[in-house]
């Protein structure tokens, strides 16, 4: 609980000097220390006069305020005008309190002060000053002696600081250029591993070529030929026209210096001193810039690889990078000429063993053999076409599991056992079913899928059947399409017995039946009914006048939708049956003619034709 303040009522000098008096008594007998006491007094005092030097009388409240603990406290001093029960004015700025040991005792506090012992007491106060006073110099000198002995110590270490400092960087220069030749080295090593995996993750020449250009010029060379001794091989099969200016016509004695040894030559105007690389004097071809010629080497001798210079030199680290980069290409170029060897093989056995279509009156047919534009997904998706004993038409279209030459053979058995089977005159589900038992006991390892149409021009019906093949798509005269999808049977060779069904559909005179290979129509991530869908609006987009009068443009047209963004990983067949629409008097079997300004039957649409698209499509082996 706060105790009532003491108020001292001021309006003279006198009153003023015994109430200071007081207040220095009470502070006094509270324990104040001395530095604190006389910051509190000199304040009072300083306020005490200017209250005086406003002429009005005022008077002076004492606080004793505990602590919060109960152990010691404060006193407080505030001025108000005499009268007012709340010191005064608002703004003026409060007095600082002077903390106490303790509680003074109240008698202390009410007692008059004496204006001698206040004298008396205010040299004490300044004596302890004084003595303060003392210690703080005492501490000063110290402190300045002992600043003076560290700032010799600091002029000391300032000049072993310096000494270290240059010591120092000349080990960060050394770092810094060891850590750039470090990052050099990484930057090359990290450039021939990309490098490596760009070129060998191809199988085309012109690729290969092309990536290697792309990669080295011009931060590693300012020009790069490459010359192949298999140059007329690889120019048939993958160079185009605007990609002649990476064959060299001219060569370099430097790169038929490499040719001749093998070895790895540096012509430059001054020795190269290459590990590895022989110098030769400066090439013909370029005086200017240095040349590196570096063997192309796998299993034998490819060709020579021709470097110019980016700068004045080939560096040793650049170059040991360089000539491992050409062996790696000829490497990948070796692969590369392995792999359109086996792959041709595999072609050429595709295409020899495919149908050439028979003539029919009445039918016009048409097909597409599109191989794989890379990879050697080659050799399993088939077409047939052929007349039965008694005049119908077997219309078929299959695809082998497996790639490569063994797709490719047993491609062929199984379209040699077909045509037998079929000179019985079995139906479609028959002739699939002996063709099951066949595979399964010959290829158990091979499976197959094929589609198998049986029909006669002029009746309006076809009877097909279906070993786990895309279904067949047929349209009308008027431009209706419909897709046969009855459910089909197993794949062929699936190692269980299995019976096919056959099937009927309508098929009158001026409609077309569409035979494929999932290539045609399965796209990576979407399935196949989405392809489905498009053949389908592709075919009814075609007019009946369009597929009499051409059915080789016909079939053109439906490839082109469909495989305008296709990466074309995968064979395609296609095999389109058109049957003419007959005047009345036209009997089945006799040989219609075409509608006004088409061909006439035994043109090339009425035979049926074959297109090789190897080179109208654009054939090209992948990137």
């Amino acid at each position: 609980m706060t105790a009532r303040p003491d108020v001292w009522k001021i309006a003279s000098a006198a009153d003023a000097a015994r109430a200071r008096a007081a207040a220095d008594r009470i502070a006094a007998d509270g324990g104040a220390p001395a530095l604190e006491r006389a910051r509190f007094l000199t304040a009072l005092t300083a306020r005490l006069r200017h209250r005086l030097s406003l002429g009005a009388a005022f008077e002076l409240r004492l606080h004793v305020r505990p602590f919060a603990t109960g152990q010691g406290g404060r006193l407080e001093a505030a001025l108000s005008p005499a009268g007012e029960d709340e010191p005064g004015p608002r703004d003026e700025t409060p007095l600082p309190a002077c903390p106490l040991a303790h509680r003074p005792t109240r008698t202390t506090r009410r007692a008059a002060g004496s204006l001698p012992e206040a004298l008396l007491r205010a040299d004490e106060t300044t004596a302890a000053l004084l003595s303060h006073l003392d210690e703080q110099e005492g501490l000063v000198r110290l402190h300045r002696e002992e600043l003076h002995q560290t700032n010799q110590g600091v002029l000391a270490l300032h000049a072993d600081l310096e000494a270290a400092a240059h010591a120092q960087r000349e080990l960060l220069d050394a770092e810094r250029t060891a850590r750039a030749e470090a990052e050099r080295a990484r930057r090359l090593l990290t450039f021939l591993g990309d490098a490596s995996a760009a070129i060998t993750s191809s199988l085309s020449h012109t690729a290969i070529l092309r990536r290697l250009s792309d990669m080295l010029v011009p931060d590693y060379a300012e020009q790069l030929d490459v010359w192949l001794f298999d140059e007329e091989e690889y120019e048939e099969h993958e160079w185009h026209d605007d990609e002649r200016e990476h064959r060299v016509r001219q060569h370099s004695a430097a790169a038929v210096t490499a040719a001749r040894t093998g070895r790895p030559q540096h012509a430059a105007a001054h020795p190269g001193r290459l590990p590895g690389v022989d110098d030769l004097p400066p090439s013909a071809l370029s005086p200017g810039r240095p040349l590196l010629a570096v063997p192309l080497v796998a299993q034998r001798l490819l060709g020579v690889l021709t470097l110019t210079a980016p700068g004045p030199r080939f560096d040793e680290d650049t170059s040991v990078m360089l000539v491992e980069l050409a062996r790696r290409v000829g490497v990948a170029l070796d692969h590369a000429h392995r792999y359109r060897q086996s792959r041709n093989t595999a072609e050429a056995l595709q295409r020899a063993q495919l149908t050439e279509l028979p003539t029919t009156p009445g039918l016009l047919l048409a097909a597409r053999y599109l191989p794989a534009t890379w990879g050697m997904n080659i050799g399993g998706d088939w077409y047939d076409a052929f007349l039965q004993p008694d005049g119908s038409l077997l219309a078929v279209i299959g695809d082998v599991t497996g790639h490569g030459l063994h797709a490719a053979v047993v491609m062929g058995q199984l379209r040699t056992a077909l045509r037998a089977y079929a000179v019985e005159n079995a139906t479609p589900g028959e002739i699939l079913t002996r063709l099951h038992r066949m595979l399964g006991h010959l290829q158990p390892e091979l499976y197959a899928t094929a589609l198998i149409a049986r029909f006669r021009p002029g009746e309006p019906e076809v009877l097909w059947a279906s070993a786990g093949h895309p279904p067949a798509v047929v349209r009308t005269g008027e431009g209706a399409v419909r897709v046969l999808d009855a459910k089909p049977g197993v794949m062929l060779g699936i190692p269980l017995p299995y019976v096919y069904t056959d099937h009927r559909a309508d098929l009158p005179a001026g409609s077309s039946l569409l035979l494929y290979t999932d290539g045609l129509v399965e796209r990576r991530g979407q399935g196949i009914d989405p392809g489905i869908g498009r053949l389908g609006r592709a075919l009814a987009a075609l007019s009946t006048p369009e597929l009499e009068q051409d059915l080789d443009a016909a079939a053109d047209a439906l490839l082109k939708p469909l495989l305008h963004d296709s990466e074309r990983d995968d064979d395609v067949c296609l095999l389109l049956c058109h049957t003419m629409a007959f005047a009345p008097r036209d009997r089945p079997g006799k040989t219609c003619r075409s509608p006004a300004g088409s061909e006439p039957p035994g043109s090339r649409s009425a035979r049926g034709s074959v297109k090789d698209t190897r080179r109208e499509g654009g054939f090209r082996e992948g990137p």
